[in-house]
């Protein structure tokens, strides 16, 4: 298995012999622009009036949108929120990727949407587990925000000759991500932790008090931490998230990897 951070929450993930590209956001620095352009009917006020004005993505990405896209067998995408997949102005998505590679989401609301935007194999990912050769891929529970969700959310499980993979995605720690934990027992783990927060909907993703519960709960687990660096509504960066993890003696429980970088199990 090999997992590379790209940027934000864009991995690309070799797994039993296949390649998966998860929340391919492909736009380059400062193209996305800042929430201060969004119309007022979109519910994304931070609690910090200047970072309204942070243009996004904060970073460039770390290589060329070809080779992220090279060889990439199924792209995955988590739920679509614009610092998770590339979004136009007309409501369709992911206008870099290639239309004939499948994509799998989490329900047919997030299926029509990339229907309509030229996808043409398009599959709901089921709780029950899709089969892709000897790899089965499960779509598990995520909670997007501590207030209420911020919209609907996925994480996934991979199964297979490899480790078992949990990508837990955009959710905070609650009673399901324990569950999932709990009944799959994976190996290797990665949660999205830049503790990012808006108005309505509180903090959307894990902090490090969240990474702590997962550490306790999947003591013999690898945990890559993602989602870094990358959004104007983060509370947390990978120097001061480290700094926490390390208060609690947790720092060397965690693998951070920069932009680019590929970790191998």
């Amino acid at each position: 298995m090999q997992i590379r951070q790209i940027r934000n929450a864009t991995i690309k993930i070799h797994y039993g012999g296949k390649v998966f590209l998860v929340d391919p956001w492909l736009a380059p620095k400062d193209g996305f622009g800042c929430f201060a352009r969004l119309p007022e009917s979109i519910p994304f006020k931070t609690p910090d009036s200047q970072k309204t004005f942070i243009s996004m993505p904060i970073c460039p990405l770390p290589t060329t949108v070809d080779e992220i896209l090279a060889d990439v067998d199924y792209y995955i995408v988590t739920h679509i929120h614009p610092d998770h997949i590339d979004m136009e102005m007309d409501g369709t998505v992911g206008n870099m990727l290639n239309k004939e590679t499948p994509v799998l989401v989490q329900n047919d609301e997030d299926a029509q949407v990339f229907v309509r935007s030229g996808f043409k194999d398009v599959r709901i990912l089921p709780q029950s587990g899709l089969s892709i050769g000897e790899i089965t891929v499960t779509n598990v529970p995520a909670r997007h925000g501590v207030t209420i969700p911020c919209g609907s959310a996925m994480g996934f499980m991979m199964e297979g000759e490899e480790k078992t993979l949990y990508l837990a995605g955009d959710t905070v720690w609650y009673e399901q991500v324990e569950e999932n934990l709990r009944r799959f027992q994976p190996d290797v783990i990665i949660l999205n932790a830049c503790a990012a927060e808006l108005v309505d909907f509180g903090r959307l993703i894990m902090d490090a008090e969240d990474v702590a519960q997962v550490i306790t709960h999947a003591p013999e687990a690898d945990i890559i931490i993602s989602h870094m660096d990358n959004v104007a509504h983060a509370s947390l960066s990978r120097t001061s998230l480290s700094e926490q993890l390390e208060l609690q003696n947790l720092l060397s429980r965690v693998k951070i990897p920069a932009d680019g970088e590929t970790l191998s199990f």
